[in-house]
């Protein structure tokens, strides 16, 4: 089975890399762009057989930083 998690900050948690990005952007001329949050995707290949408890656990023991990171499991098709 194929496995995304996708992790971003939490709300209030200040982003450096999304401000970077954000200022590049008005930089380069874009105007509109209110604001930017930077994120991660861990896609993982896991057993079938593999249960929304163990995914959550893999996610809260180690692949997020429950202090200052949410997530959001995603399966995907094929």
């Amino acid at each position: 089975m194929k496995v995304r998690v996708h992790i971003s900050l939490k709300p209030g948690v200040l982003d450096p890399q999304g401000r970077a990005v954000h200022h590049a952007l008005e930089g380069l001329g874009f105007k509109g762009v209110e604001d930017v949050r930077i994120g991660r995707t861990i896609s993982l290949t896991v057993a079938d057989d593999t249960n929304d408890e163990q995914l959550d656990e893999m996610c809260r023991k180690l692949l997020a930083n429950m202090v200052i990171e949410d997530y959001r499991i995603e399966k995907v098709e094929g």
